[in-house]
């Protein structure tokens, strides 16, 4: 029988991007230097990010105060709606804004259920071998709701709602013979109060 072990998924959202969303500002540049320093003595195996400019350039910040850590672009990482829910799977007094809100995005965004399918085959659950494996993912807010709906078992709509700020940490264990445990999320304390928020819906200064 093949042995398994404990993986530990880090998510991260990327840094504050500009405008136009070709990069980081300065306070997503900082956002990112600030998580790499938190994360320089945590045993990472491998930095993945997704294809977009403002994963990128957090990911490379990040990996650059990390020692030795390989950065790997990943398009299951990227910006995409991972599942678009049917009206009557929603509750009926939301389901209208719901469905609005996804409406908003172009096509190629709004059919991510493959690549979603791929983020959790490739980033999820305990690992082959006899050592545990640490991985860091930057992504975008959707996926990292995915990820987490997934883990809690809650139903294929409810990654909707799951808000992540800019650069905030989650961790996610995926242990042998045990269900998923969320030991972090959207976990803020390496950054100052200024920064803190940035990409969130609703700014909750605390």
């Amino acid at each position: 029988m093949t042995s398994t072990a404990a993986r530990y998924l880090y998510l991260t959202r990327h840094g504050e991007a500009t405008p136009d969303e070709s990069g980081l500002t300065e306070t997503g540049r900082r956002q990112a230097e600030l998580l790499g320093e938190r994360l320089r003595d945590a045993p990472l195996t491998a930095v993945h990010h997704g294809p977009l400019a403002r994963a990128e350039e957090t990911a490379r910040l990040i990996g650059e105060r990390l020692d030795g850590v390989p950065v790997r672009v990943s398009d299951a990482a990227g910006d995409y709606v991972p599942y678009r829910p049917a009206r009557e799977e929603l509750p009926e007094e939301t389901a209208d804004r719901m469905l609005g809100f996804l409406d908003q995005f172009p096509e190629e965004e709004r059919t991510g259920a493959e690549r979603a399918a791929e983020a959790v085959a490739r980033f999820t659950g305990p690992v082959a071998g006899g050592e545990p494996v640490h991985e860091l993912v930057v992504t975008h807010n959707f996926l990292v709701g995915w990820i987490v709906r997934a883990a809690l078992g809650a139903p294929a709509w409810r990654w909707m709602g799951i808000n992540h700020a800019n650069a905030a940490l989650t961790v996610v264990c995926y242990a042998p013979g045990r269900p998923p445990s969320l030991l972090l999320f959207n976990d803020t304390t390496h950054l100052p109060a200024p920064l803190r928020w940035t990409g969130h819906p609703t700014p909750l200064p605390v």
